[in-house]
């Protein structure tokens, strides 16, 4: 009688971890990430689940290290330039600009400054806030 009971109770759990991952976007993450080169950089940005509010922008860079990274929403359409977010490191090479705010859904652009021993550099990104 026991062995029923605990069928029916692990089947509702793992019921319940599915639909709980469905509704909360554990299946629905997406990512965005481009590549571009400017001088002796080349950049990689990708950000997680764009969105209207706090953002997080993770920005990696191969060539000489640079001192200073930060990253700039422009939504050009809407003449909204925001000012630009520093980005800490966050490993070798690899840096994160954190609650970065977009007020509105629409094309952006982030542009990623450089500054560092292969001279300043920008690169432009679309992003895409849904």
């Amino acid at each position: 009688m026991k062995r029923p009971t605990v069928l029916i109770a692990v089947v509702v759990l793992v019921v319940a971890a599915g639909a709980g991952w469905l509704l909360w976007g554990g299946g629905d993450a997406k990512a965005t990430m481009q590549q571009a080169v400017s001088g002796p950089y080349t950049v990689q940005f990708s950000a997680e689940q764009p969105r209207i509010g706090g953002n997080t922008f993770a920005v990696a860079v191969t060539g000489p290290a640079p001192e200073a990274v930060t990253v700039a929403p422009v939504m050009a359409q809407m003449g909204h330039a925001l000012a630009p977010v520093p980005a800490g490191p966050d490993g070798p090479g690899r840096f994160r600009a954190a609650d970065v705010a977009l007020p509105m859904s629409g094309q952006w652009e982030i542009t990623v400054s450089l500054r560092g021993p292969g001279g300043p550099a920008q690169v432009v990104f679309p992003l895409l806030v849904k």
